[in-house]
């Protein structure tokens, strides 16, 4: 065993390497997306009102009594952000102190305790450069890393559990989408509404999504857009990401603000760099009956999705009403393609990082 210290006096990293690495094993010219897992995970545990028993192990199955607290009460929360495989070689980590605010807020809405930065970061760190040569070198390519927690208690009753584990795991992936998407707008299932956990990444505001995409998809889409829950007017955002539409030249988003949508890491990525780039940029909200009206009157240039997973994902079609509405060509669409190629070029060493995102490991 291997001991790694995090701060002076207060955490201690136990690290267990793998006896073989399952590494020789993977077609990295053919990745499928969240199949294939890397040789470790990192895992911590809550109990007696503080993290401990800090450690990278081998990844492998966890078991757990049939009475925990998670698997009927749905105390669950995860993030998913990447790391790149740099023009000279290297390893760069994206934005994670993004993603360890917003699992952190996630935490509170669903009153389970705060992770210490000092267990997400350096549990982060030391995994990947235990596992860096699991970091996949193809243009479309990339690191997915997975942290979550879930409450332990075993316990059937409805309260917060008392004992949680958080876990980092990491996936060489290919990109989530190998074509443009098609999404369908909701007319009758609910994403999200005020005062609930929309804004949350917890487990069950997916869970709820699973039904209807089947549906969608019978109908030859891969997506749906959500809408409010009172009026069904205005838009929130994709099944797998945050939307974008440009109208009249403007890049338009719906706004964050009313606790509904998923705060992510892309969307903020992309308004930052569109600003940079002199785009007019509209964060507000976008009623659904706009956007129909703008591409019916030829304004509604582009649509793309921005997430993790995702990065930005074309939207060649939307739904509506029984209506379908194809959007221009792809090639066509100078503000996403621009947003796009300098997004990756920030990932992967190739443009000049003006922000500070990238972590290089």
């Amino acid at each position: 065993m291997e001991q790694a210290e995090i701060t002076k006096d207060q955490y201690q990293i136990t690290i267990e390497r793998v006896e073989k690495s399952r590494l020789p094993e993977v077609d990295f010219d053919n990745i499928p997306f969240g199949k294939i897992f890397s040789d470790h995970m990192f895992t911590a545990e809550y109990k007696d009102g503080r993290w401990q028993n800090l450690r990278i192990e081998p990844f492998g199955e966890i078991k757990y009594n049939p009475a925990m607290s998670a698997l009927h009460y749905g105390q669950l929360i995860f993030e998913g952000l990447k790391a790149h495989r740099s023009a000279d070689g290297g390893v760069n980590l994206f934005r994670h102190r993004k993603n360890f605010l917003r699992f952190n807020r996630s935490a509170h809405r669903m009153a389970m305790p705060a992770l210490p930065r000092e267990v997400f970061e350096v549990g982060l760190l030391k995994l990947l450069e235990l596992d860096r040569d699991w970091v996949p070198s193809g243009i479309n390519s990339s690191l997915y890393i997975r942290p979550f927690m879930f409450a332990t208690d075993e316990y059937v009753g409805i309260r917060p559990s008392d004992t949680y584990r958080f876990i980092i795991f990491t996936s060489p992936v290919g990109p989530y989408y190998d074509h443009p998407v098609k999404v369908k707008v909701a007319e009758k299932y609910v994403r999200a509404f005020k005062g609930g956990t929309g804004y949350a990444k917890t487990a069950g505001n997916y869970a709820a999504t699973l039904l209807p995409a089947i549906e969608v998809k019978k109908e030859g889409y891969d997506q749906i857009l959500w809408l409010d829950g009172c009026r069904f007017e205005q838009v929130h955002e994709i099944g797998t990401m945050n939307v974008f539409f440009v109208i009249d030249g403007k890049l338009i988003t719906p706004t964050i603000e009313t606790g509904e949508i998923l705060e992510g890491i892309t969307r903020d990525s992309v308004i930052t760099l569109a600003k940079d780039m002199g785009i007019p940029v509209e964060d507000r909200i976008v009623s659904i009956g706009e956007v129909i009206d703008a591409f019916h009157s030829g304004r509604l240039e582009e649509a793309f999705g921005a997430g993790t997973a995702a990065t930005i994902a074309q939207i060649s079609e939307i739904g509506y009403k029984g209506e379908r509405l194809v959007l221009p060509a792809i090639e066509s669409r100078k503000i996403s393609n621009k947003l796009k190629a300098e997004l990756m070029g920030i990932k992967r060493g190739m443009k000049e990082d003006r922000y500070g995102w990238i972590v290089k490991i």
